[in-house]
């Protein structure tokens, strides 16, 4: 007998969501803290299952997916135990002229039933990292997890079964068709990372609902080497930033612009520390990822064919390994630097001037991630001042994340709206503005006839 998407579930559980919002269980302040509290006591019990099934998954190395996934989670959900009383308090706000006498004050107010789509790159922190801030924000969420990556999936699956009541947070899996069925109900606010050409899906099926969204997406993250920089601590923390998870990071730099003087330097220092990394057999490195499915995989080995090869170029379809891949000199019309790249394949570019830079990177929508290394500070403000991205590094790859005080998002083509730390609970919150007036004075000239206040309409500029 064929299922159908009915029969998975989905309606009854996007029902439950929205009657466990209204029944308000969700927004009481402590109820949160008590859920989270739940969400990370499972985390811990289960971190070396959650770090097994991301190896079955892609073969992530433990080191990679205690630090990237369930210990960044764990830092993260602390943060926001230890401050969620504090932010869900009303916040004072000046009054004027024109309210007074009046008490003014912000409320932070859930969304209501909120559907986050997970990617495959980072399945767990990537799903359960703006739960953190759907759920302390006072939402009911429903996760979608990657296909892609079934093992985590299925360990997420069962940890939001034993922490949440039904209805608070549920997981719905499947593929392509079930993430259209979902995006076909309406939701009060909807997080999706993943691919730019499926965000604007994301974002076109939001709009018939007027339906708010968050979008972490991705671009070509251009990184700068200039003729000062640090040319051995760059090269090591490139390569560091670039192959972390087989190159499958978002915010990973895309493609490097060298200038011309120091470029053979930087390519004998990336295949140094590449080799340092991962060994000369870099295939049996137990500290090297895998790339997570099949269509990606056969799209990277696409993007090396007819390349320059400084450096590896070795794959295996079976095992769905790529070695770190440096490339000389592609051409602007390479499938290459079409996209981007999201694997270990490294384009190497060389510049001469800074209009040679502009050139080259304008060519391109406004990426995630931006990263300059050089020792010129007048070269440094000017660069990560004139171009528009996400977020960016000096003299450094990625770490731009760690921060929980920052908010991590794109701009344009790379996505809209930040997270992390307090800005995840404000993202999935609406600001309620409210005013409560007193009732001991009046304001004549407010109300008609207005006649013999017109010409005192004109100063309401400074008392507005």
């Amino acid at each position: 007998m064929e299922t159908t998407l009915e029969d998975t579930g989905i309606e009854r559980k996007i029902k439950e969501s929205r009657d466990y919002f209204a029944q308000g269980q969700s927004k009481e302040v402590h109820y949160r803290i008590s859920a989270l509290k739940k969400l990370r006591k499972a985390i811990i019990q289960n971190e070396d299952a959650i770090c097994d099934a991301l190896y079955r998954d892609f073969k992530k190395p433990k080191f990679e997916s205690l630090a990237t996934e369930t210990q960044f989670v764990l830092a993260e959900l602390n943060f926001i135990l230890k401050n969620l009383e504090w932010w869900s308090k009303s916040q004072k706000v000046a009054g004027s002229w024109s309210t007074f006498p009046s008490r003014d004050w912000i409320q932070y107010e859930p969304y209501g039933s909120v559907l986050i789509i997970a990617p495959w790159n980072y399945p767990f922190q990537l799903c359960i990292s703006p739960l953190l801030g759907a759920v302390a924000a006072g939402n009911t969420v429903v996760l979608k997890p990657s296909e892609w990556t079934p093992n985590t999936t299925a360990i997420i699956a069962r940890i939001i079964s034993e922490v949440f009541d039904t209805g608070h947070v549920s997981v719905i899996q499947g593929g392509v068709e079930t993430s259209q069925k979902i995006l076909t109900y309406k939701w009060d606010y909807i997080f999706f990372t993943g691919s730019t050409r499926v965000g604007k899906i994301i974002y076109q099926s939001a709009a018939k609902q007027l339906t708010p969204v968050t979008l972490e997406l991705g671009g070509k993250n251009p990184c700068i080497i200039d003729k000062t920089a640090n040319v051995p601590l760059s090269a090591k923390r490139i390569v560091w930033g670039k192959f972390m998870n087989a190159g499958q990071t978002c915010i990973a730099p895309d493609y490097l612009l060298v200038h011309s003087t120091v470029k053979e330097k930087v390519i004998t220092e990336l295949i140094r520390h590449i080799e340092r990394s991962y060994g000369k057999e870099i295939s049996t490195s137990p500290d090297y990822a895998r790339i997570a499915t099949e269509s990606h995989f056969n799209k990277l080995v696409r993007m090396i064919e007819g390349q320059q090869l400084l450096f590896g170029g070795d794959f295996n379809a079976e095992d769905h390994y790529i070695s770190p891949t440096l490339l000389d000199e592609p051409s602007a019309a390479s499938k290459v630097m079409e996209d981007e790249i999201f694997g270990p394949i490294l384009p190497i570019i060389s510049y001469h001037t800074e209009e040679d830079l502009e050139e080259i990177i304008s060519r391109y929508e406004k990426p995630l991630a931006f990263y300059v290394f050089s020792n010129n500070k007048k070269f440094q403000k000017k660069t990560m001042t004139k171009y528009a991205f996400g977020g960016g590094t000096v003299n450094d790859t990625v770490i731009q994340i760690t921060n929980k005080n920052l908010p991590f998002g794109g701009v344009g083509n790379s996505g809209m709206g930040g997270y992390h730390g307090k800005h995840s609970f404000e993202l999935f919150s609406h600001k309620k503005s409210l005013i409560r007036k007193s009732d001991w004075m009046e304001l004549p000239f407010r109300y008609a006839p207005y006649k013999p206040f017109v010409k005192l309409a004109k100063w309401f500029k400074h008392f507005i």
